[in-house]
């Protein structure tokens, strides 16, 4: 059945241009990677490679933008069980540019939007929302080949609605220190028709 999820033919849809072990073996060894993996209070997990395929397929991040050159591997993501933040963890390939060599800003904007989301979804009513406000401050390029982590959390919580704040750094080896990219603060509302509407990147 094609909408049961299969990890292998996800796993295929980011390495279709080339192997992704080195990417995933340096995300998966970093620092941050390992303290929130002893860090009970955080929950791990990579929606965009267990998703369904007949939603990954439809899904910006999942399906078109899931490549060899562009978002190169499935996002690593850690939750907070509190609900309050969120850690996000990728490296960003050739093919997301707007000038050569430089990540497109608007796909930056995507990514804190998407981990704003996943930040503050579980804890609306409906688990579900939308974006009301983003504002994005670019403090340095982001480079094409590059690793980034991303930071999100919840600054209120009201009824329907949710303020966040967060981050894009890089994520450097050997202990170099990081690069800040770009800063943001959003607001995401529960639609007041929003029964039946979440759900699908709640796992």
């Amino acid at each position: 059945m094609s909408h049961i999820p299969n990890m292998v033919h996800a796993g295929r849809r980011y390495a279709s241009r080339g192997g992704t072990k080195s990417i995933e073996n340096f995300i998966c060894t970093h620092p941050i990677t390992q303290n929130l993996r002893s860090n009970r209070r955080f929950t791990e997990s990579r929606p965009h490679l267990h998703a369904p395929d007949i939603l990954r397929g439809k899904s910006l991040l999942g399906g078109s933008l899931a490549g060899s050159d562009k978002i190169t591997v499935p996002p690593y993501i850690f939750k907070e069980n509190n609900g309050k933040r969120c850690v996000m963890m990728m490296h960003l390939g050739s093919d997301v540019c707007s000038h050569p060599g430089v990540v497109h800003g608007g796909l930056l904007a995507t990514l804190l939007d998407e981990s704003f989301a996943w930040c503050c979804f579980p804890r609306l009513p409906e688990k579900v929302g939308v974006t009301a406000n983003l504002s994005v401050d670019y403090r340095a390029p982001a480079l094409a080949g590059s690793y980034i982590v991303l930071n999100a959390e919840i600054v209120k919580l009201e009824g329907r609605k949710a303020w966040l704040e967060g981050r894009i750094e890089t994520l450097e080896a050997g202990g170099a220190d990081s690069t800040l990219i770009a800063e943001a603060r959003a607001l995401f509302v529960q639609p007041k028709q929003a029964a039946g509407l979440g759900g699908v990147y709640l796992t």
